[in-house]
């Protein structure tokens, strides 16, 4: 049996046929095309030891960085340790994303063994920012090592190829989210009916398409993983998306013959999720390994140049917008001065509480009160001289009705000047607003909630529709450029039943008014040169209700800079 050379990790009884090898043993190749076919074709699938051969063959043949840990490297680092028995307490690095490792057919305390062998990784590629997937592949990996040692250099050369435009895992949160983007990309185009049944049945489509390699790498059963794995680590990334859209197919089919192709109704995102992650994980009951990947590649004109394609796209749309990095919050807390703190808005507490909000990078700066109107007058003028120079600003307003809104306002109002005389948008997707009072509620970026929408193309010059009410804040605005090349090919809004018109208007100002949030019908906010009356309403770019009265009259009006503690 291979348990004296490959099984030290291997629970056998859970195997199943996978503990009985049989077949060839031994592989003379050395040509990609001929291990290609051999791999499509399950050479190696039915003994154990000649594939974790196949596997540490295939593995040090992948071009890496020239510094590159190995097994050396982890006994070094571990030491006497590797003698003792892990502790499966060890909690896993945060890039992994609270993503568990999964059993499959390891010895129960084998699941420790590879929480050890991820944090020793985590040590030596501290630019690893985001990697969900490494739990599921080290896990996998670990069934087909000889010791901790090998698995851990197997995984890490996985994580250093350097082969030009060959990519095996996503490693940052900028890949990662642009991976799902390009599924959606790819399911709209190549799985037409299924993508039509998540966006009739899901409320946010690219909340259901975040899972798509978990759906592969963690939800599939062992027996199916392994085959998909034996594809994977010739042909690459590719075979991940050709999985989970055939995945995605079988999904469909299953739905469509459980409700005799009745119209569904629309549900929440998150039941979907685990609608479908029910199915991966049973997919054996009714499809086959050798049958998921023959759906897999019967998928025609998809390749690896179209995905990189899309996927540097997305990338490149989603660092135009700013989104680069997963905003999960550490507990910053703000240290304020109950002393030197004074609002007539908000109080201390309040506060603390917008501050929770705000981009990380700006957490511990201290609260500068720039302008107020009880001092310094219902003057837009003054409002500007206060602010310019100023970047961020915390825009806060009571109403005479005792309600409390406001907006972070992520650039310098000075940038207004850059439109001319024309009234132009500024800012970036950090922008939100919020209200207070009657109850807390923040509204962000509505591409934060639905970032399919950064790949959507506009037109240079496109004027948003007047609003109904008021003074028409809207009507003469210059929408920012928005460069060629950074449409995603396959996907448009409107797949999503979304409108990815004016969905970038973040904040603009001139000698008459300020404006927070265009796009619709309406602004998030409107306020006149006096700022003593305003409008609140629905607009596309922050998706937001009234953030208090439709109409109303500003009682006060305070302006906030963050002043760099460091600095002082």
């Amino acid at each position: 049996m291979a348990e004296d050379d490959y099984g030290t990790f291997v629970d056998w009884n859970l195997m199943g046929d996978l503990a009985k090898s049989s077949g060839p043993t031994k592989v003379d190749c050395k040509e990609l095309k001929e291990f290609k076919q051999m791999a499509r074709q399950g050479y190696w699938a039915k003994n154990h030891k000649l594939r974790a051969q196949v596997y540490q063959q295939l593995i040090k043949s992948i071009p890496c960085r020239t510094v590159t840990p190995d097994a050396d490297v982890y006994r070094d680092i571990v030491g006497e340790a590797a003698a003792k028995k892990p502790s499966s307490h060890i909690p896993l690095p945060e890039f992994v994303d609270a993503n568990p490792v999964p059993r499959y057919c390891l010895k129960a305390d084998a699941v420790a063994s590879a929480h050890r062998i991820i944090n020793c990784v985590a040590g030596q590629f501290p630019d690893i920012s985001h990697c969900p997937s490494l739990p599921a592949l080290t896990s996998l990996l670990l069934h087909f090592s000889k010791d901790e040692a090998q698995c851990f250099e197997h995984v890490s050369r996985i994580l250093a190829c350097n082969e030009p435009g060959k990519r095996l895992l996503d490693q940052t949160f900028l890949a990662y989210e642009s991976s799902c983007m390009t599924f959606g990309d790819l399911a709209n185009k190549y799985c037409t009916a299924a993508h039509k049944l998540i966006v009739a049945t899901a409320q946010d489509v690219m909340e259901v398409y975040a899972d798509w390699q978990r759906w592969v790498l963690g939800d599939l059963p062992f027996g199916h993983m392994v085959r998909v794995l034996d594809v994977y680590l010739v042909e690459g990334y590719k075979v991940l998306y050709r999985v989970a859209i055939a995945l995605l197919k079988f999904y469909r089919k299953h739905k469509m013959g459980g409700q005799g192709g009745q119209n569904q109704q629309q549900l929440d995102s998150g039941k979907i999720r685990s609608d479908i992650q029910a199915f991966v994980k049973g997919i054996g009951s009714t499809v086959t390994p050798e049958k998921l990947l023959e759906k897999s590649f019967s998928i025609r004109l998809i390749n690896r140049k179209e995905i990189t394609l899309l996927q540097l796209t997305n990338e490149k749309s989603l660092q135009q917008k700013g989104i680069t990095v997963k905003q999960k919050r550490r507990n910053v807390q703000l240290a304020l001065n109950p002393d030197t703190f004074s609002s007539e808005i908000v109080s201390a507490k309040e506060m603390h509480d917008i501050w929770s909000w705000i981009p990380e990078r700006f957490a511990l700066c201290q609260p500068e009160l720039l302008f107020t109107t009880s001092t310094h007058g219902c003057s837009l003028n003054r409002f500007y001289s206060h602010c310019e120079g100023h970047e961020p600003t915390l825009l806060l307003i009571r109403t005479t009705d005792g309600d409390v809104c406001g907006a972070f306002l992520s650039s310098d109002w000075e940038e207004r000047k850059h439109g001319g005389n024309k009234m132009s948008y500024f800012g970036t997707g950090e922008c939100f607003v919020f209200r207070l009072k009657p109850e807390m509620e923040r509204y962000e970026w509505v591409v934060i909630r639905h970032p399919e929408l950064a790949s959507a193309i506009r037109p240079k010059s496109q004027e948003d529709p007047a609003a109904a009410e008021g003074p028409n804040p809207d009507e003469s605005l210059q929408q920012p450029d928005k460069p060629p090349g950074d449409l995603s090919p396959f996907l448009a809004a409107h797949h999503f039943n979304l409108n990815s018109k004016n969905t970038s208007m973040f904040m603009a100002g001139n000698f008459d008014s300020i404006i927070v949030g265009g796009g619709g019908d309406s602004n998030a906010l409107y306020i006149d040169a006096e700022l003593n009356h305003g409008h609140t309403g629905r607009c596309t770019t922050f998706d937001n209700p009234p953030l208090c009265k439709e109409s109303f009259q500003i009682s006060l009006l305070e302006a906030w800079g963050f002043q760099d503690a460091m600095a002082q």
